[in-house]
């Protein structure tokens, strides 16, 4: 037994690592019966306070419920790591950083809703994904398929349905991916 935990690696540290701190904050929420997600939503409130500038970032580890985190992180653990090797950790966090503040300022400037969890990073990972095997100069077939049965998707659902799901957040995240794949493909 020894031998084999000697040779689990952490292979993927932004991933892992937020993976981690997600679940973490969850177990939170459970024990504080919800109140501590609170700290790790976005919605719109005070320029003054400054949480406010905290919960730009932080809703993406919050979560509803281990549902919501396991259909999150499901994504995020399989499409991650693949992410993580291509461009290195900084980068990879430097996008999750990035794409967790663009969705929260769109949700705070534009919406009267709490917008919490890790959906809109999934569906960038996802976008990005699709570029991972590219050379400069080409866009991938792939790329073109998945954002427009993705987008195409999220706005269908989003148009026909009401749910306490943000689709917006999911067109966000995966338009910040297919940014960050155009941009990585030109260095």
């Amino acid at each position: 037994m020894k031998k084999l935990i000697n040779k689990i690696t952490y292979n993927s540290p932004v991933i892992l690592s937020f993976t981690f701190l997600s679940f973490i904050v969850l177990l939170l929420g459970v024990i504080t019966k919800g109140y501590s997600t609170r700290l790790f939503s976005n919605y719109s409130s005070s320029l003054l306070n400054p949480l406010t500038y905290i919960r730009l970032f932080s809703h993406v580890l919050g979560h509803g419920n281990f549902e919501h985190f396991f259909g999150n992180f499901m994504i995020i653990l399989i499409v991650g790591p693949i992410i993580e090797e291509k461009y290195g950790s900084k980068k990879l966090l430097i996008m999750i950083l990035i794409t967790a503040f663009v969705t929260g300022v769109i949700n705070s400037l534009f919406f009267n809703t709490i917008l919490l969890g890790a959906s809109g990073i999934a569906f960038m990972l996802i976008l990005l994904s699709s570029v991972v095997n590219t050379r400069a100069g080409e866009i991938p077939l792939t790329l073109i398929i998945v954002f427009l049965v993705f987008v195409g998707k999220e706005l269908y659902v989003g148009i026909t349905q009401y749910d306490n799901i943000s689709q917006l957040t999911h067109v966000i995240g995966g338009l910040c991916g297919s940014g960050f794949g155009y941009y990585l493909l030109k260095e």
